[in-house]
């Protein structure tokens, strides 16, 4: 075996030494990527399975709010029809303390529709404005059935300001939640494109 010849053996040696040493470390990155992917898919699969049962229940709470929210609006809305010269919507008021017993004396309503009314009334931001100090309370029939005190018109405030308060964090939530959805739909995106990267190797 001549020099040259016994050289080239040598370097084809470190030639295949080094293809072996790739390939190993080529398997190893594989492995490795496949881990990751099998953890996202599992994440992304553990997550919607969540989100599945979270937005089943928030379906339902939600639901449950708009009916209550529909059976409040149909119960204000007979209220207003039987009594428009108290219940306005474009010339809100504040009511006579102890309203309530007069419209169940007055026997238009249910029990139940009034209160229901009722409290979609005087917890709306227009009504919670109209509670100023000293301005006149009106009662079934549309005169003035005393005044608004002071501390009264405080805390229909503080009431205006929580609900103003409430809302600004809802808006906030709904706004985390559009962009949650947002950056699930791009992760899911990427793993599919990966899916597929692997599935066509």
């Amino acid at each position: 075996m001549s020099i040259s010849s016994a050289k080239a053996m040598s370097e084809l040696e470190q030639l295949r030494h080094t293809t072996e040493r790739l390939l190993v470390e080529c398997e190893q990155r594989l492995e490795y990527a496949e881990r990751r992917l099998n953890s996202s898919i599992e994440r992304v699969e553990s997550k919607a399975v969540n989100d599945s049962v979270k937005v089943d229940s928030e379906k339902s709470g939600s639901r449950n709010r708009t009916k209550n929210r529909a059976a409040n609006l149909a119960a204000l809305q007979e209220l207003t029809q039987a009594y428009p010269a108290v219940f306005s919507r474009e010339n809100v008021r504040p009511l006579k303390i102890g309203i309530q017993e007069d419209l169940i004396a007055d026997d238009k309503l249910s029990k139940t529709r009034i209160k229901r009314a009722l409290a979609s009334y005087v917890r709306s931001p227009n009504y919670l404005r109209s509670i100023q100090e000293g301005a006149p309370r009106i009662g079934l029939d549309g005169e003035p059935a005393g005044q608004v005190t002071a501390s009264e018109a405080e805390h229909a405030k503080a009431q205006l300001k929580a609900y103003h308060q409430l809302r600004k964090e809802r808006i906030r939530e709904q706004e985390k939640q559009a962009k949650l959805k947002e950056k699930e739909e791009r992760l899911n995106d990427k793993l599919s494109q990966l899916l597929n990267l692997n599935q066509n190797r």
